[in-house]
């Protein structure tokens, strides 16, 4: 993929030094292609920061997204803040290139009414039990996929009523669990001794013993929203956009919210305020006499 040289080591370097996921450095490899495929026989190292606004300019032209250009100009800072670090270039040619602001895209969420729909499974066999379980927690602690998969059997703290859930960047924290997911848990927990093998720590696991994985527990939830008839394409973190809104509409407790949900900045939460507001206008719609249109 790469042929300029500074690209090939800022690869290898990815690679070996940071070790990276395969797929991570073929996007950065891509990223910085593009880029030396606009420099034309110029190298990388040429490069000024006219060049690099530039080269954004047309591709943003050519119809690459908001979003995809703003992962591109993040590959171009890495590369050039590695060679920075090397000291094989002395300026930074991506001082002052901005990304063009893509439009805020607000998270679907469920109504109260179609999130106790979902998560009210008929707990009937142990599939039936898991899920039930699974979607309680999904929506009642507002758990990303990959944080219900990782439950762990010590994890959850029926006495105290919490869990300890690892989330991004390995980092811990106690969540509440809700009586409803207490209920689910102490239901499920006769069956999974019965299906778990010996050494699975597992808190959730499949037929076979083993843990389930994140792409099983979305098959599963894709498969209950479709037969409690729900009109959106349901998945995982729909329950977790679900649980902030809902949470935030009942106590409009912004920084209460972010903790549970385990966000290291408040402006990741902050885009249920605009769902809260969302849900406010639609009642003022509704409700208030001067919001209402006359018939003509």
């Amino acid at each position: 993929m790469a042929t300029d040289p500074d690209l090939n080591g800022f690869l290898d370097h990815l690679r070996h030094e940071r070790r990276l996921a395969v797929a991570t450095v073929a996007a950065y490899g891509r990223d910085c292609a593009a880029l030396a495929r606009l420099a034309e026989a110029r190298s990388l190292r040429e490069l000024r920061g006219p060049d690099l606004k530039r080269a954004a300019a047309q591709l943003h032209a050519g119809g690459l997204s908001p979003r995809s250009l703003a992962r591109m100009l993040s590959s171009w800072r890495a590369l050039y803040s590695w060679l920075l670090r090397r000291r094989e270039i002395d300026w930074d040619p991506c001082t002052g290139l901005r990304s063009p602001k893509a439009p805020r895209r607000l998270p679907s969420v469920l109504s109260p009414e179609e999130a106790a729909s979902l998560v009210s499974v008929e707990a009937t066999g142990d599939e039936g039990l898991a899920n039930r379980a699974l979607f309680e927690l999904a929506y009642g602690s507002g758990l990303r996929v990959s944080e219900l998969v990782g439950l762990d059997l010590h994890s959850i703290d029926t006495t105290a009523g919490e869990a300890r859930v690892t989330g991004k960047g390995a980092k811990t924290r106690l969540v509440p669990v809700g009586k409803a997911a207490l209920a689910a848990l102490a239901a499920w927990l006769p069956a999974r001794a019965q299906l778990a093998r010996a050494e699975e720590p597992a808190l959730f696991v499949g037929s076979r013993g083993r843990r389930l994985s994140a792409r099983d527990v979305q098959r599963r939830i894709k498969r209950q929203g479709l037969a409690a008839g729900l009109a959106l394409d349901v998945h995982p973190h729909m329950l977790r956009h679900s649980f902030a809104s809902h949470v935030l509409q009942s106590s409009g407790d912004l920084r209460a919210v972010q903790e549970m949900l385990g966000h290291a900045s408040i402006a990741s939460t902050q885009v249920y305020t605009h769902l809260d507001f969302q849900h406010l206008a639609r009642v003022y719609d509704a409700a208030h006499p001067r919001a209402k249109r006359r018939a003509r």
